[in-house]
């Protein structure tokens, strides 16, 4: 995704630290993209060059906020930035995004138990992923597709 685009964007409505920023970014591509620390803040840091964004301590956080520079930039280049939530949705597809929503709720089941089941649920549950993950390379190798299957 464009990390700057999104940044600028999010910071039109309210100042937000970097946190703040990697959270309303995954959050708005419903979990599809979720950018790291280090694209979010030598984005900043090059905003910051640039002049569009400032970065102040508020309450022992480094937030940053656009500057009116920053604000007149992005009310001129709003059709350059594009939707950069979009942009990511339609590189990933819905049969991914399916997907992915299946794989977290599997997850947050493997997770359950972990936190909660017994050393024999926890084992057995870690038996059940194996066995997924291997049924997941056949189901590619049926079609010739996966290299990365384990033997």
């Amino acid at each position: 995704g464009d990390v700057r685009a999104a940044i600028l964007l999010l910071l039109e409505g309210e100042a937000m630290h970097g946190y703040e920023l990697i959270q309303q970014i995954k959050d708005r591509s419903d979990g599809v993209w979720k950018p790291s620390p280090g694209s979010i803040y030598p984005a900043l840091a090059q905003l910051e060059d640039e002049g569009l964004v400032s970065i102040e301590k508020i309450a022992g956080r480094k937030t940053a906020q656009l500057t009116d520079e920053g604000k007149k930039y992005v009310d001129e280049h709003r059709a350059e930035l594009g939707d950069p939530w979009a942009d990511v949705h339609a590189g990933v597809g819905d049969q991914a995004l399916d997907l992915r929503a299946l794989t977290g709720q599997l997850m947050g089941a493997a997770a359950q138990v972990a936190a909660v089941g017994s050393p024999e649920q926890a084992q057995r549950a870690g038996d059940v992923l194996t066995e997924a993950r291997r049924a997941l390379y056949r189901i590619l190798a049926e079609d010739g597709v996966a290299d990365g299957e384990e033997k």
